[in-house]
């Protein structure tokens, strides 16, 4: 099976559909997908649910797609660097899940783990525990967190083999291994592609039987925040 394809257009051919439900790796915009979130934008697919720590900002990365209308819900952590995000928000048109960080990784990572639900004491007593179910273990309240799975994920790796084993770089670990394992189909763009074998066995952090997709991208890498000094005499 050939999972390598020329760009991120041909590798979302015949995977998209209104309505599904997507996970989108990255933190901030570091380790994001970007080629592949713009070819969503391109696709013109709509009313889609994106599991994410955040959405990008106004003009980059998940940020794109908000532009368009093209999200319906947001699953997310961190919606604090997009002025449009806030607007949908507020006036009705965003539907959002905030959960706290921790939370949302450890769901996705139950989704992937064929674990259906978790206790966890962060949120108890506020307004993320309304709803839930609560159990007491050992004299501590805890609230039950259903898992997280999608029917796409699109990830970003530093370098893939062409089997579609992924090694990432730094905090791009920090969601997307975990979404890589709790889709129906995994698409990763990787800044290299290496042939098969190439890749230290014992440094893989995603295996390629969780990708089904794969492309090589180019990528701007945007700073969030740039934050600077003058520099020392």
């Amino acid at each position: 099976m050939n999972k390598r394809f020329p760009n991120a257009r041909a590798a979302l051919e015949g995977v998209l559909r209104d309505g599904m439900t997507i996970m989108a790796g990255g933190f901030g915009l570091c380790g994001i997908p970007e080629n592949l979130i713009l070819a969503l934008r391109d696709s013109g697919v709509k009313d889609l649910t994106i599991i994410s720590n955040n959405c990008g900002v106004d003009d980059f990365g998940l940020g794109l797609l908000l532009k368009t209308r093209q999200i319906r819900k947001m699953v997310s952590s961190y919606v604090g660097e997009n002025k449009e995000f806030e607007r949908q928000y507020l006036s009705g048109e965003l539907e959002l899940e905030f959960n706290p960080q921790g939370t949302l990784a450890e769901r996705i990572r139950a989704g992937g783990a064929g674990i259906p639900a978790f206790y966890t004491k962060t949120g108890v007593g506020t307004l993320v525990a309304e709803g839930k179910e609560h159990k007491i273990f050992d004299g501590e309240t805890y609230i039950m967190e259903t898992a997280l799975k999608a029917d796409l994920a699109v990830v970003k790796a530093f370098r893939g083999d062409e089997e579609g084993n992924l090694v990432y770089r730094k905090t791009a670990r920090n969601f997307n291994p975990m979404m890589a394992a709790a889709a129906e189909i995994t698409v990763a763009e990787v800044e290299e592609i290496v042939a098969t074998g190439r890749l230290d066995p014992d440094n893989i952090h995603t295996p390629g039987i969780y990708v089904q997709r794969i492309v090589q991208g180019r990528f701007e890498k945007r700073i969030e925040q740039r934050t600077t000094r003058p520099r020392a005499a």
